[in-house]
């Protein structure tokens, strides 16, 4: 169910950029030939005056095929016969289209889980952020110079622009008042390893972090604390106390625990951990509003998709992700299966949630590709078409063609290099 699923979304994709082109190339009285949905031999298809709709066996792919669109063509609704701009706006139509068809689902998510806007929710006590003043409800406005636009951007800025230790500079919004500060975000501490619920319950340990000197020293999750260094422990917020009243600082800490009714000794040293910090949180942070704040949500999500799609491209570009974690269609559809699976348990609007967050995803990345100056692509047309109408004349068709040619074979190899790390995944 969750490949038949996964396909629907993937043909959904293919169907609104196809759409984009069709409605255009009528718009502009360019005949239409066949309208199809997937590739190889036809299914199915009806003929609606000059145009065939076509559904084909592999559910990848589609077309829109006009009237003289390649070759030369004497009819009058050829399109190579109409204006410049007219054959702009339908070789465009297809990427616009994606990004609209974004636009619209994001308003639908938007709608339903409210907008994220960057406004934090969690400052960490005694990191830099903490000591420069930041504050629970702030609205970061940028990070050194960057602009966040939503919760997400600050993962974005992280992404691209790691901390190396320098100071970090941000500006954020307090009740209508914006304001900028610095601090260092390195941040250092001695550290245990063990987490406890900390209230007036007994002192149970909730988990033991993997590789801490708390699991060299054989503390496990539900040991109960009955003293620290000799102090007796009766609920979690005395050990909460102890630690804040004696901070760890590399010195040997003796922990005596009870364990299935075994009271059990341990020592334990402490560790030094040290690592550049933002020190709040503010990616995910959901706020609803009424239909304006639905329509600004909507259109910042499709901004911060967007961006994401162009960071990754510069980051495949420079080789900072390799081309094996491209992902093509078998690669797509794949994702979307273990999305929709891993989902299921929560409910089906977690799983409509999420499809609609990856198809928002996913049209974004069409159209914004499809927009890129490369031939064979929607972007490389419209990059003979924009010199055409600079110059007031097309550049001949044969070295047109020689260059769309030899961008379609590069394509394909590419998408068979693709394809071909998409099936070793499925494998591996």
């Amino acid at each position: 169910m969750s490949i038949i699923i996964a396909i629907l979304v993937f043909s959904f994709l293919i169907i609104t950029h196809e759409l984009g082109h069709f409605l255009f190339a009528k718009k502009n009285g360019i005949g239409v030939i066949e309208f199809s949905v997937g590739m190889g031999p036809r299914l199915f298809s009806v003929t609606r005056g000059e145009t065939q709709y076509s559904l084909k066996a592999i559910p990848f792919g589609g077309s829109c095929m006009m009237v003289g669109e390649d070759a030369d063509d004497p009819a009058e609704n050829a399109f190579n016969n109409k204006s410049v701009w007219a054959r702009i706006l339908v070789v465009a139509g297809g990427p616009l289209f994606n990004l609209v068809s974004a636009l619209l689902l994001s308003a639908i998510v938007i709608g339903c889980v409210g907008s994220n806007p960057a406004r934090v929710y969690t400052v960490y006590k005694g990191y830099g952020a903490d000591q420069a003043g930041i504050e629970q409800g702030d609205e970061i406005r940028s990070i050194n110079g960057s602009r966040i636009h939503i919760g997400r951007d600050v993962e974005l800025y992280l992404l691209q622009h790691p901390l190396d230790g320098s100071d970090v500079t941000v500006t954020y919004s307090r009740n209508g008042e914006e304001k900028t500060v610095s601090y260092d975000p390195h941040y250092s501490t001695y550290r245990l390893g063990i987490s406890y619920y900390a209230d007036e319950n007994q002192p149970i340990l909730s988990e033991i972090t993997e590789g801490t000197p708390a699991a060299e020293a054989g503390l496990a999750a539900d040991d109960v604390i009955v003293s620290i260094n000799g102090t007796a422990m009766t609920t979690g917020q005395q050990i909460q106390q102890y630690f804040a009243d004696n901070p760890p600082d590399g010195s040997p800490i003796e922990i005596i625990y009870r364990r299935g009714g075994e009271e059990l000794s341990t020592q334990v040293t402490p560790q030094l951990y040290e690592a550049n910090i933002l020190g709040f949180e503010a990616s995910y942070f959901r706020e609803k509003g009424g239909a304006l704040s639905v329509l600004k949500g909507a259109w910042q999500e499709l901004g911060y998709w967007v961006r994401y799609t162009l960071m990754s491209l510069r980051m495949l570009v420079t080789g900072a992700v390799s081309v094996k974690e491209m992902s093509g269609p078998v690669g797509i559809v794949s994702a979307i299966s273990t999305t929709v699976e891993s989902s299921s348990q929560d409910g089906i609007f977690y799983v409509i949630m999420n499809l609609l967050n990856m198809a928002i995803l996913l049209s974004v990345n069409l159209g914004v590709l499809n927009l890129l100056p490369i031939p064979a692509l929607d972007g490389g047309r419209l990059v003979f078409l924009i010199i055409e109408a600079l110059r007031g004349k097309p550049l001949p068709p044969e070295k047109e063609g020689m260059v769309h040619t030899a961008g379609f074979a590069l394509l394909m190899l590419l998408m068979i290099f693709v394809m071909f790390n998409d099936v070793l995944r499925l494998f591996t």
